[in-house]
Parts: structure tokens; C-alpha cells; sequence
């Protein structure tokens, strides 16, 4: 089976530090969350390609806490937060990339069903100032963040979620 690249819609609020991601999926909510919390299957799809991770920590579960490591040609960059909230349709968690510690982001992740086996998700991130906002999005998060969700378009399309 053959996926079609779609690209995430992501736009910075002009008046907050909020940057909004929207991306529509061939599946469910539930394949969704398991593909957010479930380490193994996380650690194949995040990232821009090339980029091997390792879990460090996972305890996917309201109050847990993660960390994991991404790898490239000997260099490595490393991610933390707590999972506050995980239901059925929703995540949020606190995010950190460990080369930024003072920048800790407040994310909102939620699944909304689109029937017909297809979920839009609508993710939100909230950081401290409209500096570090643009500082994101200067990063050239949006290939990461592409990349990443064609990994995981795949992943759903083989049946491995």
C-alpha cells in the first residue's frame, strides 16, 4: 500500500507564543495515542528521517515521564517532559529540548474523529515567550515534524499500529 505525503498545517498565533500544528490521519484516535505512547513505536516515527532514537525513559501514564535521545552522524540531541494527562482523545505533556533547558513547552495534543477510520490532530504548544516561539519555528521544526508524520503514515499503513 502506497501513502501520500501530507503536510502538516502549523502556524504561529500573531498575538501568543502558541504554535498550532493540524494534520489529518488514515486512522483511528486509539492507533494514535499508542503511536505517541507506546516507546517503541514512538521511537520509529519521531524525528526527520535519518535520525535514530533511543528511549531513555518512558512511564506513559498521567504523572510519568520521558526522555529520549535523537542520533545523527555522532551527534546527539536530547528531549525530556512529563505526560500529565493521557485519555482517549488527548495528551498533554510538557516538552524540553535539553540543548534549550530554560524553554519548556506546554503541548496539547488531541484526537478528533473524522469517521470513516480517519482522526485530525490538533496539536498546540504553548511557550514562554513569543521569542522562543519564533526561535522554534526558525529551527526548521517543520521537517521534523513532516518527516516524522510520513514515518508514522507508513507505519499505519503496513498495520504496525
Amino acid at each position: 500500500m502506497t501513502t501520500q505525503h501530507v503536510e502538516a498545517a502549523i502556524e504561529a498565533d500573531p498575538n501568543l507564543p502558541i504554535i498550532r500544528i493540524t494534520r489529518d490521519f488514515n486512522a483511528t484516535a486509539a492507533q494514535l495515542i499508542k503511536a505517541h505512547t507506546d516507546p517503541e513505536l514512538f521511537a520509529k516515527w519521531v524525528g526527520p528521517d535519518g535520525m535514530d532514537t533511543r528511549i531513555v525513559v518512558w512511564d506513559a501514564r498521567n504523572g510519568g515521564e520521558w526522555r529520549y535521545v535523537a542520533g545523527r552522524d555522532g551527534e546527539e540531541y536530547g528531549f525530556r517532559g512529563c505526560f500529565h494527562t493521557i485519555s482517549d482523545d488527548r495528551i498533554v505533556q510538557t516538552f524540553t529540548f535539553e540543548g534549550m533547558p530554560d524553554d519548556v513547552s506546554l503541548e496539547s495534543l488531541r484526537f478528533e474523529d473524522l469517521g470513516d477510520g480517519r482522526t485530525r490532530l490538533h496539536a498546540q504548544s504553548l511557550v514562554d515567550s513569543i521569542e522562543s516561539r519564533d526561535a522554534w519555528l526558525a529551527s526548521g521544526m517543520e521537517v521534523g515534524v513532516d518527516q516524522g508524520y510520513a514515518k508514522l503514515d507508513s507505519l499505519l499503513a503496513a498495520g504496525a499500529i
